[in-house]
C-alpha cells in the first residue's frame, strides 16, 4: 500500500474486526476516539482506525491502573476523613465530659449568669432611692445624707464582693439545657 493511499472500510467492517457493534464504532467515532475519514455513511481508513482503537485500548488498560491508584488514593482519604471525624466525635465527647464535671463552661451559659448577677446588682442600685427615701428626709445635714446613702452604697459593694462562683448554678443549666433535670427529680422522688 503506498503512502497516502486510504483503505476505506465502513463501520460494520471495523465492527467486525474490533469485535464490537456498529453503534460503538459510530459512538467511538462521535467521540473522536477512532477517526472517520467520512461521515455518512461512516467510513474509516483502516490502519489510522485499528492504530487509534489500539491506543485508546492501551490508554484504557493504563487508566485502569491509575484507577487503582487513584482509589487507594480516594480510600486514604476517606480513612482520614474517618479518622479526622473519629477525633472530633472524641473531642466534642471529652469537651461535654469537662462541662458535665464543672471543669468547663459554654460562653451562653456564662453570658446567662453574667446577665443574672448584672440585672440583680442593677435592682439593688434601683432599689436604693426607695430604701433611702425616708432615712435621708429626716437626716438634718447633707453630710450626714451622704454619709447614710455612701453606708449603703457600701453595703451592696460588699454583697457583690462576696459573691462567689457556683458550680451548682453551672450544672443546673447543663441539667436544664440537656433535659436532664426531670430525670434527676424523678430519680430522687423513687429514692425517697
Amino acid at each position: 500500500m503506498a503512502e497516502g493511499k486510504q483503505n476505506l472500510q465502513n463501520a460494520a467492517i471495523i465492527a467486525k474486526l474490533f469485535g464490537v457493534t456498529d453503534r460503538r464504532i459510530q459512538q467511538l467515532a462521535k467521540e473522536g476516539i477512532i477517526p472517520a475519514a467520512q461521515k455518512r455513511p461512516y467510513m474509516f481508513d483502516l490502519l489510522p482506525t485499528v492504530q487509534s482503537y489500539i491506543r485508546y485500548l492501551s490508554d484504557k488498560a493504563n487508566g485502569r491502573e491509575a484507577k487503582s491508584a487513584d482509589t487507594a488514593q480516594v480510600e486514604m482519604e476517606k480513612l482520614r476523613a474517618e479518622a479526622d471525624m473519629k477525633r472530633s466525635k472524641a473531642d466534642m465527647a471529652a469537651m461535654q465530659l469537662k462541662e458535665l464535671e464543672g471543669k468547663m463552661h459554654r460562653s451562653e451559659d456564662v453570658e446567662a449568669v453574667t446577665n443574672d448577677l448584672v440585672y440583680t446588682v442593677r435592682s439593688m442600685i434601683m432599689a436604693l432611692p426607695g430604701r433611702l427615701a425616708m432615712d435621708v428626709v429626716q437626716v438634718a445635714s447633707a453630710n450626714e445624707a451622704s454619709a447614710l446613702i455612701r453606708a449603703e452604697c457600701y453595703k451592696i459593694l460588699n454583697e457583690l464582693a462576696n459573691y462567689n462562683y457556683d458550680p451548682a448554678v453551672y450544672q443546673r443549666r447543663v441539667r436544664d439545657r440537656e433535659g436532664w433535670s426531670d430525670v434527676i427529680v424523678a430519680a430522687d422522688e423513687a429514692d425517697d
